[in-house]
């Protein structure tokens, strides 16, 4: 594929196709295709070793030997990783900041990585701690914020570099019920507000917002992919709590 890709592929910020991963011989991730279109939150749920995080880590090439595609802006991540890399932001479930550093300094330090010059790495990064109201922590040092503000600082991180696509694997572990629905709540103005695709990994049902699309993953196996309100209508059941238990439930018969 050239570079110059069309306008259908251009607005996919995420695109996985048949993708399969194993483990030792056992499968993480079974045959699983999943898009996500710029400006979209996409809710991926699923249990604890559901593979949320094998996602992710092929996504970002932690890992690599797969079967299946997958694209990043219209790039393949392994024939164009450069291109492809470059429009991803992550965050990921263990923390990564340096605690001994002020906030800006970590900030800097990663559009240094991002061969950003001085003046251009504080211009952005205080233009993203503006965005999750934390300019005003700037010369702060890490060790000395709550959690909430610690992911805040790592998503302002993750997007310095102005990417299409904003990896969170539990971003709200560890966080009180006030920073958990702050932090959805940022990152759905993300969507809105700068057009950043979002997938947000998660097992916790209650950071699903109504008109969400949510992508159920079990097993390895994406067993829905709709917007909850419609999940829950085609099951037939009143939440997307009852509608998940069926779906989880219907899976196990199924492997016994």
């Amino acid at each position: 594929m050239s570079e110059t890709h069309d306008a259908t592929e251009a607005q996919l910020a995420l695109e996985v196709r048949e993708l399969s991963f194993t483990y030792s011989g056992r499968p993480a991730l079974d045959d699983v295709s999943l898009a996500v279109r710029a400006g979209e939150f996409v809710v991926l749920l699923g249990p604890n070793g559901a593979g949320k995080t094998t996602l992710f880590s092929l996504i970002t090439r932690l890992h690599d030997r797969r079967r299946g595609e997958i694209r990043i802006g219209g790039f393949d991540v392994r024939r164009q990783a450069v291109q492809a890399h470059a429009r991803i932001g992550a965050v990921f479930q263990q923390p990564t900041l340096d605690l001994d550093l002020s906030v800006m300094q970590n900030l800097a330090y990663h559009g240094a990585l991002h061969g950003m010059s001085r003046g251009e790495a504080k211009s952005r990064a205080l233009a993203q701690l503006e965005r999750v109201g934390l300019a005003d922590q700037r010369r702060t040092r890490v060790r000395r914020l709550s959690g909430g503000q610690r992911r805040r600082v790592e998503i302002a991180r993750g997007l310095m570099h102005e990417p299409r696509l904003l990896l969170l694997d539990e971003p709200t572990v560890g966080l009180d019920i006030a920073s958990r629905r702050d932090l959805v709540a940022h990152a759905h103005r993300l969507c809105a507000e700068a057009g950043v695709a979002v997938l947000w990994a998660t097992h916790l049902i209650d950071e699903v917002r109504r008109g969400d699309r949510v992508a159920v993953l079990h097993r390895g196996r994406l067993l829905a992919d709709e917007q909850g309100e419609a999940l829950t209508a085609r099951l037939g059941v009143e939440t997307l709590g009852e509608a998940f238990d069926r779906l989880v439930g219907d899976e196990e018969a199924a492997c016994e």
